[in-house]
């Protein structure tokens, strides 16, 4: 009973206490929850109509797009220019995949597993398919089926599984690359079975057909005159502030803008100094000295060169117009220059020269090192036999060879030694250049074994072996720290906004400011490699002074002016433009009165009224774009397409001035209306333009939140 009392003495005591820990239970999850989400929205790149893209998946794809890159082209690295490429390719892709998938599954539009074996194995291969190098025969140049089944089933997982360990490698990236094609093959059939229904819904009829024919049919040729809007001033022309409110309001669309900052920035050159100059001078001097004497020339020129040293001969035509110039009189060893250009010095040694064919074709049967060396060359030596003993070579090819020119007969096609070089390896080159035509060798290298046949060779050319040294003269490290601590100092001293510009002006930089930049900017101005600058000015507010950012080879210097939100551009800062253009048109309506109360007969009258010279063009109609020697002025052509023959028009006032005009002749073409063919060519039209704009337009009412700033 006591503990009782005790108990109830203390229940205020007990229920701020089970309050506390019940609080701090509820508190504790929502922080937990809360973490999740703030870790979700940290990883959130983009979102779109309510669906997340997440960093990880988004740079997959990029990675992926990469190495897809690397694959066509034979890179081993990007520079940064194709990675943001690359990264607004990827972004641009993923946003209009996710608004084509919302559009098309209302619609109830997919593309079915039969009907993407149709378009990559079946009876109707897509085009992207059928344009692709790889599949293409080299003796007809037509698209060979063949070659795409043999490909597939080489990378099927269970023929993978098939072969040595370090050849698994490569067609698992085969077949990385052509998943990755064929993903794009079934957006793409989606894509356009999306604008084909569009564009169904905007058929061409019998009106657009006989409209279209007349308007290419007939071109007009004719005399005119111009009286250009500069030949009165500005300063005469009033434009009222209603006037630009009420053109403001009619384009009011057309000045949307995403949320921007404006900046000021001093950007510095890391050039070198006459200190690095003269150094480089002593270098290059040096270095000739050495490669007159030096039996090392390729570690020479490895050591020192931007140039990497090919060990091969080259024939003139592949050699620039200096190279060229230099070994057509050189003897083996001279040595051309130094020569000093564009902060760079070059210096060629002819190391040795020849007269020999300059390249090869070649044919081969490759054997996989299955880790058994012995038995590998005993195969290939049966082989040899076989092929000495009158074997055909192509048969033997498609029945033992392991790689895709199997289905070619083994044909690899011309190579120059440089191609064989660096195609294969120095063992290759040589081999295939030694033996005689329609002569059998082998050789080995990273992919295999050999057995090339060597079935033609050009004539017999002079050859040249050059060693190149290419050396820029960069700053030295004391330079580099001299820029830079002279900037640092300046920067030190002047964190204020507002003294910014008197400062750089006094200390002798060039200060840029009113720099508008949006978070989709790449680069600030034409500097490279300048993004950090933006993204930093995304970070930091009005009056912010950034530290010194490194940008290829400048330092650069950041403020942050303020920030124009998203929505639209305000009336005072289109108000130039709009001004400009009621200008213009004011002009066009006073010089189109003056002239027309002159009530002139002849263009040459007109002429001389404006002070300007007759001047003519020929086939002009409706369907112009722009007018040779005039422009774009889409008013004078729909008034030349009305004009009679021998009829003087009235004033035109078109994009750049008045015009006045007599059509001297009609041209006629002499094919005959087909309207089928007319509808049927407009239509073609629609869907080309529906497959350009649909998706665009879908992109643009899309809600897209843009989060890339936080990552590049």
């Amino acid at each position: 009973m006591a503990t009782l009392e005790k108990i109830r003495s203390k229940a205020g005591l007990l229920v701020l206490v089970v309050g506390v820990a019940l609080f701090a239970f509820i508190i504790g999850d929502f922080l937990n929850s809360g973490s999740t989400y703030f870790r979700q929205s940290q990883e959130k790149i983009a979102e779109v109509d309510g669906v997340v893209i997440k960093i990880q998946e988004f740079q997959n794809r990029v990675d992926e797009m990469n190495e897809m890159y690397k694959m066509q082209t034979g890179s081993t690295s990007l520079p940064e220019e194709y990675q943001t490429q690359i990264r607004q390719s990827v972004f641009d892709g993923m946003v209009q995949e996710i608004v084509l998938n919302e559009a098309t599954s209302d619609l109830g539009l997919t593309v079915s597993p039969e009907e993407l074996f149709d378009m990559v194995q079946g009876e109707n291969i897509s085009p992207m398919i059928q344009q692709m190098q790889m599949f293409v025969n080299p003796q007809t140049g037509a698209f060979d089926k063949a070659a795409l089944l043999n490909f597939l089933k080489t990378i099927d997982t269970e023929n993978i599984a098939s072969y040595p360990a370090d050849q698994q490698a490569q067609l698992l990236q085969a077949r990385q690359f052509w998943m990755f094609w064929e993903k794009n093959i079934k957006r793409q059939r989606l894509e356009q079975k999306y604008t084909t229904l569009l564009s169904k819904a905007v058929s061409a009829n019998k009106l657009d057909a006989k409209d279209a024919f007349d308007a290419s049919a007939v071109s007009s040729d004719m005399v005119y005159a111009m009286q250009s809007y500069s030949t009165i001033p500005d300063s005469t022309i009033q434009v009222s502030k209603s006037e630009i409110e009420k053109l403001y309001n009619q384009r009011k669309e057309l000045f949307k803008q995403k949320e921007s900052k404006v900046i000021k920035y001093i950007s510095v050159d890391i050039r070198p100094s006459q200190e690095d100059y003269d150094n480089a001078s002593a270098e290059i001097e040096a270095l000739k000295k050495e490669l007159a004497t030096t039996t090392r020339v390729a570690d020479l020129v490895a050591e020192n060169s931007e140039i990497p040293y090919v060990d091969a001969f080259f024939s003139e035509n592949a050699l620039d117009p200096e190279m060229k110039q230099f070994v057509k009189t050189a003897a083996v060893g001279d040595i051309y220059g130094p020569v000093f250009e564009n902060d760079k010095y070059r210096m060629f040694k002819l190391v040795d020269k020849t007269v020999a064919p300059d390249s090869v074709n070649v044919s081969h049967i490759m054997l996989a090192n299955t880790g058994d060396e012995a038995a590998v060359q005993a195969k290939a030596d049966s082989l040899l036999t076989v092929l000495k003993d009158g074997g055909d070579f192509a048969a033997l090819a498609k029945e033992f060879s392991v790689d895709q020119a199997a289905e070619r007969g083994g044909e690899l096609g011309w190579f120059t030694e440089a191609t064989a070089l660096r195609g294969v390896n120095e063992d290759f080159k040589n081999t295939v250049f030694s033996t005689a035509v329609n002569g059998y060798a082998i050789v080995k290298s990273a992919y295999g074994t050999h057995i090339v046949k060597v079935t033609d060779k050009t004539a017999n050319v002079d050859k040249y072996k050059v060693a190149d040294i290419d050396m820029t003269v960069s700053p030295s490290t004391k330079t580099y720290g001299n820029i830079y601590n002279e900037l640092n100092q300046f920067i030190s001293k002047n964190r204020d906004i507002d003294k910014l510009d008197d400062a750089a002006k006094e200390a002798g930089y060039n200060l840029l400011s009113n720099v508008t930049v949006t978070a989709n900017d790449q680069v600030l101005g034409t500097i490279r490699n300048s993004r950090p600058v933006i993204r930093w000015a995304f970070q930091n507010g009005k009056g912010s002074i950034s530290e010194i950012f490194e940008c290829d080879n400048k330092f650069v210097i950041a403020a942050v002016q303020g920030t124009l939100p998203e929505g639209y551009r305000s009336l005072e800062s289109v108000t130039p433009m709009l001004r400009s253009e009621l200008v213009a048109q004011k002009k066009g309506e006073q010089i189109s009165q003056a002239l027309a109360a002159k009530n002139l007969t002849s263009v040459d009258a007109y002429a001389q009224a404006m002070g300007a010279s007759v001047d003519s063009v020929k086939f002009v109609n409706f369907s112009t774009r722009r007018i040779a020697g005039i422009g774009v002025e889409p008013k004078l052509n729909a008034m030349v397409s009305l004009a009679q023959k021998g009829q003087v028009s009235a004033p035109v006032a078109g994009n750049n001035g008045v015009y006045v005009f007599d059509v001297y002749a009609q041209n006629k073409e002499s094919k005959t209306y087909d309207e089928a063919a007319e509808m049927k060519a407009l239509d073609a039209s629609n869907m080309y333009r529906f497959s350009i704009q649909a998706i665009q337009s879908l992109v643009n009412k899309a809600d897209v939140e843009d989060n890339r700033i936080r990552f590049y």
